[in-house]
């Protein structure tokens, strides 16, 4: 019998969301982009999708150009890319229109993006069966996928009749997202087993995080039963609540048996220094250090390794609440640790009444916040589920999708209270088309829809961190939490800084553009015919305009000091500067 070949896809973009709150600039991406091929044992690499878009805007980056950006290199040799799709939500945590949802495909496919990662949290079919129409109509693959947990409803039985329902709907692909890596290896290697022995053109991608420790186990397994292809990720973001390391996952693989492609470890050490470099920059002010370790105690609340980042500071913004409210009562605080234990605890306990949802985006967030909720709500004497929020409540009724368990009595009995109705009817129809009304409000703004209709997409899917990001709100909030940031990490080694010594360390490698005189700076002005405003990774030649500053005189231009590449921008548009005062980085 002929070796089995294994694939591995490098799952860039979780990495940085499974670890933190942000990911990589577009000039990041352009950087570490070549090291990642020169690996040599990547055929498919994770470029966007899931929240990375989002977080693209909350730091004041186009995300379109940013996967422009990433997706070239691997188009060009030959490497596919794919994208994480949350079906019914697309992009976002709440439901999107079906014009919205169908626009997506059509821009990700021009933007280089060749797989589209189509997922429910409820393991839906009537969400994911639309996506796979359009997605394969835009000229995408589309790999239809199921949320993996484990739990009296979800069992082998389970998967192995869904994936027979997706695969009728016309996937081309599945994949078992193992998004908390509770998924036991047996039963997942017999999910696999009945895939390919019923349907071997399919390929198959598992995806597991590593948080309580079983993936590794389930890769073997997985790929005993014919599995295809291995989401992996690289130091120094692997492990913890990510991903394995390729390095580790090849040798096992390698030793079993199977082909599998070489790894040059020169372009693997440059891939694990950029990524250092990154987190050094500004990211790695964003990772809880606890999302570097994996923990048995997932194994039994089931959360997914991309919630924990924003789990913890749910967690620190909640903690003090509740413990001013229990010394009211003349209860002990609890630790940092303590209120993680009885959150997972919470949610073990409450999963089953809500209807055993997979706790995957956004259904692990509506889950853990009903079970941070609860113990809130015992801190001060009051009864559970009396703080449900409305995403929740979505949920319990039907909106979503319908529920592969069953609600528990009391969740039945107050939704009847509160005189709520619940609902089997498609998702999508409770949600009209909206395309016309933001192509409107873009001609009323002035904006242009953007390549490919790139720009009316984002507006239409993310509208208010959009306008946040064209205002440059974004950008100015983003820059005022990493230099707190920066400032509480300085203060807790007894150093106290100033703000420009902080915009410094924010950008150790370049060089700070100084304003030799007073005014207000301006980016976008005509001169010599064109309009001038930079961005970060834009390239500058020494000698070329940078702005142009508005003092009491007249105009008083600024050029680039020297060749390099502009890492931020300090000042905005219509902003006035002091002479003296740092208004751009840029990095030789």
């Amino acid at each position: 019998m002929a070796k089995k070949e294994i694939k591995f896809s490098l799952v860039y973009r979780d990495m940085w969301q499974s670890s933190g709150k942000y990911v990589p600039r577009k000039d990041q991406l352009a950087q570490v982009a070549p090291a990642i091929i020169d690996c040599g044992c990547f055929a498919r690499v994770e470029t966007n999708g899931g929240a990375s878009e989002q977080v693209n805007l909350l730091y004041g980056e186009n995300p379109n150009t940013s996967v422009r950006t990433f997706t070239k290199f691997f188009n060009e040799a030959g490497i596919q890319t794919h994208m994480l799709d949350r079906g019914l939500n697309a992009l976002r945590m709440n439901p999107v229109p079906a014009d919205v949802r169908e626009l997506m495909y059509k821009v990700k496919k021009a933007q280089g993006v060749d797989i589209t990662r189509i997922f429910c949290g409820l393991n839906d079919v009537r969400n994911i069966a639309d996506s796979i129409v359009w997605a394969k109509k835009a000229g995408m693959i589309a790999q239809a996928t199921m949320c993996i947990t484990y739990s009296p409803v979800h069992n082998a039985k389970y998967y192995i009749e869904l994936s027979e329902k997706l695969i009728a709907e016309g996937a081309q692909e599945i994949c078992l997202k193992d998004m908390a890596g509770i998924g036991r290896p047996t039963m997942l290697g017999e999910i696999v087993k009945h895939i390919k022995t019923n349907h071997p053109e399919i390929i198959v991608q598992y995806h597991g995080h590593t948080g309580p420790g079983f993936s590794v186990a389930s890769m073997l397994e997985i790929a005993k039963a014919g599995g295809d292809v291995f989401d992996v990720a690289t130091e120094p973001l692997s492990w913890g609540m990510v991903h394995p390391d390729v390095i580790t996952i090849r040798e096992m693989f390698k030793e079993a048996g199977f082909i599998v492609p070489d790894l040059n470890m020169k372009a693997y050490m440059e891939v694990r220094r950029l990524t250092q470099s990154f987190m050094d920059d500004f990211l790695g002010y964003f990772i809880d250090p606890r999302n570097r370790f994996m923990s048995s105690l997932l194994v039994g609340c089931g959360l997914p390794g991309g919630m924990m980042g924003s789990l913890m500071a749910d967690l620190k913004g909640v903690h003090a609440a509740i413990n001013a409210n229990r010394a009211k009562r003349g209860l002990e605080a609890l630790s940092e640790d303590e209120l993680l234990v009885e959150l997972f605890d919470e949610v073990g306990r409450i999963w089953p009444m809500l209807g055993n949802p997979p706790l995957v985006t956004p259904f692990s967030q509506y889950t853990k916040n009903a079970a941070l909720m609860n113990i809130f709500s015992a801190s001060m004497g009051e009864a559970p589920f009396t703080r449900l929020d409305p995403n929740t409540w979505g949920m319990i009724l039907g909106k979503s999708g319908k529920l592969p368990g069953t609600l528990a009595p009391e969740i039945i009995a107050l939704a009847k209270e509160k005189g709520f109705e619940f609902t089997d009817k498609k998702p999508q129809d409770n949600y009209p088309n909206e395309l016309p009304k933001f192509i409107k409000m873009m001609e009323e703004e002035g904006w242009d829809r953007g390549q490919d209709d790139e720009e009316l997409f984002e507006f239409a899917m993310h509208e208010k961190q959009y306008r946040e990001y064209k205002s440059g709100e974004a950008k100015r909030h983003f820059n005022k939490e990493l230099e707190e940031k920066m400032a509480a990490k300085a203060k807790s080694n007894g150093v106290t800084v100033s703000l420009a010594d902080l915009r410094q360390m924010r950008h150790p490698n370049a060089d700070p553009v100084v304003a030799p005189v007073a005014g207000t700076v301006l980016y976008e002005f005509d001169f010599d015919d064109h309009s001038i405003k930079p961005c970060p990774g834009h390239v500058y030649k020494q000698g070329e305009i940078l702005c142009a500053i508005q003092t009491n005189y007249g105009l008083e231009i600024i050029y680039a000091p020297f060749e390099g590449v502009l890492v931020e921008a300090v000042k905005d548009q219509g902003q006035f500067v002091r002479k003296g005062d740092t208004f751009a980085f840029i990095e030789k």
